[in-house]
């Protein structure tokens, strides 16, 4: 392990627990021989073979062993994949949060949801410099899909580190000050020791559409659709939901929300000021029956597939209020998340089984959403900018890492001080030189309804394998004195076919175990039960392969009488 005293005075170390390798679950340590601070503590959503899995979070033993380094979160906006952990970890690392107010607000409905009242929460903003003894951190303005987005320029011993959060340059966005490209410049000019640079979209030529495209899209579609429309988006796109609300106006629609987070959402940034309507133009849904079909519009979560979203829920036909039905129109305003592909079509298919119109960027309607994140000739300008004398790529699955160091290899950056590093390297940076000195965990940390931690990946391999295989039961009458098989040996199975089929397997397993425990109790030295349990499934599974070539999960329980 790295110890603390081991950081030189004019060092600074840079750990990623999270979001280097993956799309989400960010969180950048950035520490000195004093002080330590954290730069996002996002989640990670599961996939659909991480069964009972509700989030993955990052894992934070490196700074639980530094507690006392901890200064604050510096958190860069308001998405789930960069606040998202904090409710999880506040309760055994607290320090202050320093946030813009709309980041502050999601955040503070998470902890007070999780029952923490009393984090402490900074308002940051455009300029907002903080001191935390030797670093010194400045916001400044980035635009992305949500407002309130900021990069953070990190004032340290090794020199001036420029960490982008998710960024693009939109130079009309819609709800949110532009990539301040001169303070990029002002920062080249100081000299820029470090660059961590966005990279979920590095493998994307050219440059993102403005958000501006998308609200003329949305608009249009309003004004055409013959019935209801049904826009689905992220609960967090606040920008998109006042493009929803000014399209609604432009064609006399009364828009209707529904989804928890969407109404939590809309509640909150009408209270403070970042969605601009009245009570005239936006109504609870419990009143949808009170308009005309061509007068509605339904702002709603799902746009994921995700499977107890109220759009998915829509096309199952399972939404308590809505039903939908021919004549509507669905607008699917996001990108599906790499991985979430499946779902989403899913949903899709479901909406169609139901006679509505669906727009989505897949289906030749590409503006009805565009990109939160830079491409590449976006990334190469911020490169230009900074001119850093080191480069790390952040936030991106491996591909967008290893693409992003190629940009920076095509503006001629040195190949030592470009450097791809995975959750749990420690990069360390001097004013002379960069490396990676060491390794720390940084693995997965399952969160599964209250049960933080405690799910592991041999739990997960094993769901998998009860959800691919099935599941066989041995239960073993056992003497309680003698500890000897007593009575007839009971098999029971779910989820594995061929016991529906015949009984023929019960019996050939039940009596593969007999013969095994028959066998152990002719020993001359007594037997251990977690031993014979052993054997008895060793053998059971590999009578069931050779007779059926399938794989269940084989339990052996003994059974006291």
């Amino acid at each position: 392990m790295t110890d603390v005293s081991d950081i030189a005075e004019d060092a600074l170390r840079v750990v990623p627990l999270g979001g280097l390798g993956e799309i989400g679950r960010n969180m950048m340590v950035y520490e000195t021989a004093d002080d330590m601070v954290i730069v996002d503590a996002g989640l990670l959503f599961p996939s659909d073979d991480m069964h009972g899995v509700d989030y993955i979070i990052p894992d934070a033993t490196y700074v639980l062993e530094r507690r006392d380094k901890l200064r604050g979160y510096l958190i860069t906006h308001g998405h789930e994949d960069h606040i998202g952990a904090l409710r999880f970890l506040i309760p055994q690392l607290q320090a202050p949060i320093y946030a813009a107010p709309l980041a502050l607000g999601l955040i503070q409905w998470r902890l007070e949801e999780t029952g923490i009242l009393d984090a402490r929460m900074i308002e940051a903003g455009s300029g907002s410099v903080f001191d935390f003894g030797s670093i010194t951190a400045e916001f400044f303005p980035v635009a992305h899909s949500i407002p309130d987005a900021f990069g953070i320029a990190l004032r340290t011993p090794a020199g001036l580190v420029v960490h982008t959060g998710d960024f693009k340059i939109d130079h009309t966005p819609v709800m949110s000050e532009p990539t301040d490209l001169q303070r990029l410049a002002a920062y080249g000019q100081e000299g820029v020791r470090l660059l961590c640079s966005d990279s979920t979209y590095a493998d994307k030529s050219g440059v993102t559409p403005s958000e501006t495209v998308v609200g003329d899209a949305l608009e249009q579609i309003l004004l055409t659709a013959p019935g209801r429309v049904i826009i689905a988006t992220f609960a967090s796109q606040i920008a998109r939901i006042q493009q929803i609300i000014d399209a609604a106006e432009e064609s006399g629609r009364v828009v209707f929300a529904t989804g928890r987070s969407m109404e939590k959402n809309i509640d909150m940034s009408r209270d403070l000021g970042y969605v601009r309507t009245d009570d005239r133009r936006l109504r609870p849904i419990t009143d949808l029956g009170s308009a005309h079909d061509e007068n509605t519009v339904i702002i709603c979560t799902g746009a994921q597939g995700e499977p107890m979203a109220a759009l998915s829920r829509m096309a199952t036909g399972s939404h308590r209020d809505v039903n939908l039905k021919p004549g509507d129109t669905v607008v699917l305003s996001s990108s599906p998340i790499p991985g979430n592909e499946s779902a989403v079509n899913n949903t899709i298919n479901n909406l169609y089984r139901r006679g509505v119109d669906v727009f989505s960027v897949g289906s030749g309607h590409e503006h009805v959403h565009v990109r939160g994140h830079a491409a590449q000739e976006e990334l190469k300008t911020v490169l230009a900018l900074t001119e850093p004398q080191a480069f790390v790529p952040i936030h991106g699955e491996y591909r967008h890492l290893v693409l992003h160091s190629k940009l920076a290899e095509s503006m001629e950056m040195a190949e030592g001080e470009r450097h791809i590093l995975l959750d749990g390297d420690v990069l360390e940076l001097t004013p002379e030189r960069s490396e990676v000195v060491d390794q720390v965990e940084a693995g997965y940390v399952y969160v599964d309804g209250m049960n933080v931690g405690g799910v592991d990946r041999s739990i997960i391999r094993d769901r998998q394998k009860l959800a691919g295989d099935g599941f066989l039961l041995v239960a073993v009458p056992v003497d309680e004195e003698s500890g000897e098989l007593s009575g007839e040996i009971e098999v029971a199975a779910r989820g594995f076919a061929e016991m529906h089929a015949t009984n023929n397997l019960k019996a050939g397993a039940s009596q593969v175990a007999r013969d095994v425990l028959k066998s152990r109790a002719n020993s001359n030295k007594p037997v251990p039960w977690d031993k014979r349990e052993r054997q008895v499934q060793q053998e059971v599974s590999a009578y069931l392969r050779r007779e059926t070539r399938q794989r269940p999960m084989v339990v052996v329980v003994a059974v006291q009488v």
